[in-house]
């Protein structure tokens, strides 16, 4: 009986014994695989790769202060930055640095105060010319836009005027004309018909009204100069301030 059996058990043994050495095979090739991980993660690998970013990021942030520094320069060759003036015809200027506006101030008479805030140049319109008759544009030329706001004031009122004003370069127009409450401004508040749509002489006595006060051709013509040296001013100021910021990161 012994010798019956014999075969058959060297015959499951022979048929076990490949998958046993499968099983083993496998294990020693996780094994294999496993201790190659510290290598692949080594600190000098690692150490490589932040160098290799770093220097990528020093070589952008290089070429973007370069960039930066040229511009910067350009624009004080071209024309040195002045001292820009505190006062015209009687207006206290607010130059406000860093922001897309300033503020005109002035007492009028005794008992009377006018606001104007002034945004930069905010729109444009392309130049025409006549010729022989035709209106025909003049290359790339436009006609800058600057919005001007004026408020006016007295002591023993609790009402504001204002006139929404569209200051040419050489001519002031009135938009429209509306009386607001002095602590509080609506939040839609009716600001009447388009200013154009008013009887004329009365859009001539609100041009009159402005005149007197000092808002009028003159001072748009200031104001277009004025806004130019604000817009380089503002331009080379928040470049210098990319610069800086850049500079301290790449220090740190």
């Amino acid at each position: 009986m012994a010798n019956l059996f014999s075969p058959i058990r060297k015959t499951v043994l022979r048929k076990s014994r490949p998958l046993f050495l499968l099983l083993n095979s496998q294990r020693q090739l996780v094994f294999s695989f496993d201790s190659l991980l510290p290598r692949m993660q080594s600190p000098s690998l690692t150490q490589s790769r932040n160098y290799i970013t770093e220097m990528r990021k020093s070589a952008f942030e290089g070429n973007i202060l370069r960039l930066l520094r040229n511009e910067i320069q350009y624009e004080l060759d071209r024309s040195p930055l002045e001292q820009q003036v505190k006062e015209f015809n009687g207006f206290m200027i607010d130059e406000r640095p860093g922001e897309q506006w300033i503020r005109l101030e002035k007492k009028f008479g005794e008992n009377e105060e006018i606001k104007a805030e002034v945004t930069m140049f905010d729109g444009s319109v392309p130049v025409s010319k006549s010729v022989d008759g035709k209106s025909s544009k003049i290359g790339e030329e436009v006609q800058l836009h600057i919005t001007l706001i004026v408020s006016t004031f007295k002591e023993e009122y609790d009402k504001v005027l204002e006139l929404v004003c569209s200051a040419w370069p050489d001519s002031l127009e009135i938009d429209r004309v509306y009386v607001r409450a002095r602590a509080q401004m609506p939040h839609q508040p009716y600001v009447g018909p388009p200013f154009k749509e008013l009887d004329d002489r009365l859009q001539e006595s609100l041009y009159e009204y402005l005149e007197v006060r000092g808002v009028d051709d003159a001072l748009c013509a200031f104001l277009h100069n004025y806004m130019k040296f604000k817009d380089r001013s503002e331009f080379t100021g928040w470049m210098t301030n990319v610069k800086s910021f850049i500079e301290k990161k790449a220090a740190e």
